[in-house]
C-alpha cells in the first residue's frame, strides 16, 4: 500500500481529485505520522486534528458532489505559528501569547482554506521569529529529522522539520532575514521568500514590518510554486501589498523541470561565491554551478560590494522595528498578565509581564532596537543602516541589468548541533549571512537542495528582481531536475 505521507502535494491532490483516495485518508495518514514521530522532532506546537478532519471531509463532499477542485484541494498544510488562525492557538513561540486564540484568520490562512487545503496545525518557531535555529522557542527546540541532535534552522524550523519528517507535504513560513530559506537549506527542503508585498502580511504577527514576508515551504519546487500561487496576490487589508498579480510561478517551475536553461544568464555573487563557507558547502555550490551551466545557463561573476554590510545593517533595522512592534504586548489587552494583584501600578504589571513573557533573544533585540532609535543615536545607527540598505538595493539593481538571476549558497554551513551557538549571538547571526541582502532589497529568493556535506543537506539560493518570482522558480526547478531530491534517514 502506498505511504501517503511520502507523496508530493501534486501527487496527493491528483489522487484525491481522481477518487483514488480521500482527503480524509490523506489527513489521517499525516496525523498518524505526527503522532508517531513528533515527540522526537517537536515540529508542531498545536495539532488541530478535529479541524483538519472536518476540512478534509468538506473536500470529499465537494468532490462527491461533482465540484471542480483546485490544484491543492485535500492536501495537508502546516502553518508557522506566526499567522493568526481563528479559534486555534497562536503563540509566535512566546510565553507572552500562550493560550491566545485569535478571533480572525490571517489573509494567507483564509486563502489556504479557500484553496481546499487542510490545515494540520501550527508549527514551532523561534520566539517572534527572532532566531536562526528554533532554539529560542519558549516551547523547546525543534530537531532536524536528518540528525535529531542538530538544529533545523530558524526561525521557521518547525515548518521545515515537519516537511523533512514527512509530517506534512506543504508548510507556510515567514522570512524576515532568511527564516524560510535557511531552514529549507539545512533540512533538505525547498523554501521560497516571495517579493515583499507579494504575499499579504495581514494577520502576520509583526517582527520587522519592512522585512517580514510570508511564503511557501515544500519538498519540491513545483509544490512550492503551487502553494505560492494559492497564497499570493494583492490584499487591500495590507497597505504594503503590491497591487499586481502573482507571476506565473507554476508555469515557470514546470518549464524549469524540463532541464533547459538555454538563454538564461546567472550571476554568481562574488562576495558569496563560497568563500567563508564550510568546505563541503562550497564544494556542493561549485558542483551546482557546473550543473546549471550544463543545462544551458550562462554563468558570470557579479560583484555586489555592499552585500558584506547587510548583516550589520539588518541587525539595526530589524531590532529597531521590533522594539516598536512589540510594545503592544503589555499584559493589558491580551495574552500573559503578571503581577496584577491589585497592589501594583500599571507600569509595574507591564514590566513584570514583559520580563516573564519575553525570552532572552527577544529582550536582546528590543534593547538593541530601542538604543538605535534613541535620541542622539538615531542618525548614527538606524539612519546609517537605512543608507546601507539603499546601497544594497542599488547593487541588486545593477546586477539585474546584467543577469536574469543571482545565485549563492543559502547558508555558510550545514546544520550545527543544538546548543553549539546559543552562547554566541554573532555566530548564530552568521547563519543568515547570505539570505539577508534579499530581504533588505525586497526581492524574491528561494533555497533548493543542491547536495550533501558530511551527510547533511546543502542549499543553493536563487535571487531574482522584484515581482520576477517566476525566474527563481524556473532556475530552482532546473537544478532540482539535475540533482534530484534528498531523503533524510528514517526516524
Amino acid at each position: 500500500m502506498t505511504d501517503l505521507t511520502k507523496l508530493t502535494a501534486v501527487e496527493l491532490a491528483g489522487l484525491v481529485a481522481d477518487g483514488q483516495t480521500s482527503a480524509v485518508e490523506v489527513t489521517r495518514a499525516h496525523l498518524d505520522r505526527i503522532a508517531a514521530v513528533d515527540d522526537r522532532v517537536n515540529a508542531f506546537l498545536h495539532v488541530d486534528a478535529d479541524g483538519a478532519l472536518a476540512a478534509a471531509r468538506a473536500v470529499d463532499e465537494r468532490r462527491a458532489a461533482g465540484e471542480e477542485l483546485g490544484p491543492l484541494a485535500g492536501v495537508p498544510v502546516a502553518v508557522k505559528d506566526v499567522l493568526t488562525t481563528k479559534g486555534v492557538p497562536t503563540t509566535v513561540g512566546s510565553k507572552i501569547l500562550e493560550g491566545w486564540r485569535p478571533p480572525y484568520d490571517a489573509t494567507i490562512v483564509q486563502r489556504l482554506r479557500a484553496a481546499g487545503t487542510v490545515l494540520l496545525g501550527k508549527t514551532n518557531m523561534d520566539e517572534f521569529a527572532m532566531g536562526s535555529s528554533t532554539e529560542y522557542s519558549a516551547y523547546g527546540p525543534t530537531r532536524n529529522p536528518w540528525d535529531t541532535d542538530r538544529i533545523p534552522g530558524g526561525s521557521g524550523g518547525g515548518s521545515a522539520a515537519a516537511l523533512a519528517a514527512y509530517e506534512a507535504p506543504l508548510a507556510i513560513g515567514s522570512d524576515t532575514g532568511g527564516s524560510i530559506r535557511q531552514p529549507g537549506a539545512v533540512t533538505g527542503t525547498v523554501g521560497a521568500k516571495p517579493t515583499y508585498g507579494g504575499t499579504s502580511r495581514y494577520g502576520l504577527v509583526a517582527f520587522s514590518s519592512s522585512l517580514d514576508t510570508p511564503g511557501p515551504c515544500a519538498r519540491t519546487v513545483l509544490d512550492a510554486a503551487l502553494l505560492h500561487a494559492a497564497i499570493g496576490g494583492h490584499d487591500p487589508r495590507d497597505s504594503t501589498s503590491v497591487p499586481q498579480p502573482v507571476p506565473d510561478v507554476v508555469a515557470a517551475a514546470r518549464l524549469g523541470a524540463t532541464g533547459d536553461l538555454t538563454g538564461v544568464k546567472l550571476g554568481v555573487v562574488t562576495e558569496f561565491s563560497g568563500e567563508g563557507a564550510e568546505p563541503g558547502v562550497a564544494a556542493a555550490f561549485r558542483d551546482s554551478v557546473d550543473a546549471l551551466a550544463k543545462l544551458g545557463a550562462e554563468i558570470v561573476e557579479v560583484s555586489c560590494p555592499h552585500f558584506t554590510y547587510a548583516l550589520p545593517a539588518y541587525y539595526l533595522i530589524a531590532p529597531s522595528e521590533c522594539s516598536s512592534n512589540l510594545a503592544r504586548f503589555d499584559g493589558v489587552r491580551f495574552g500573559l498578565r503578571e503581577g496584577d494583584d491589585g497592589n501594583r501600578s500599571l507600569e509595574e504589571v507591564m514590566s513584570l509581564t514583559r520580563d516573564a513573557g519575553f525570552g532572552p533573544e527577544v529582550k536582546r533585540r528590543i534593547m538593541l532596537g530601542t538604543y538605535a532609535l534613541s535620541s542622539g543615536y538615531y542618525d548614527a545607527y538606524y539612519g546609517q543602516a537605512q543608507k546601507v540598505r539603499t546601497l544594497i538595493t542599488r547593487d541588486f539593481t545593477a546586477a539585474f541589468e546584467r543577469v536574469d538571476a543571482l545565485i549563492s549558497p543559502t547558508t555558510p554551513f550545514v546544520a550545527f548541533p543544538i546548543g553549539a551557538r546559543t552562547s554566541d549571538p554573532y555566530q548564530m547571526y552568521l547563519a543568515d549571512l547570505y539570505t539577508i541582502p534579499t530581504n533588505l532589497y525586497g526581492g524574491p529568493g528561494i533555497s533548493v537542495p543542491c547536495g550533501l556535506s558530511e551527510g547533511l543537506p546543502v542549499g543553493l539560493q536563487v535571487m531574482a528582481p522584484t515581482m520576477a518570482d517566476d525566474r527563481m522558480y524556473r532556475v530552482a526547478a532546473a537544478l532540482e531536475s539535475a540533482v534530484g531530491t534528498f531523503t533524510p534517514p528514517a526516524l
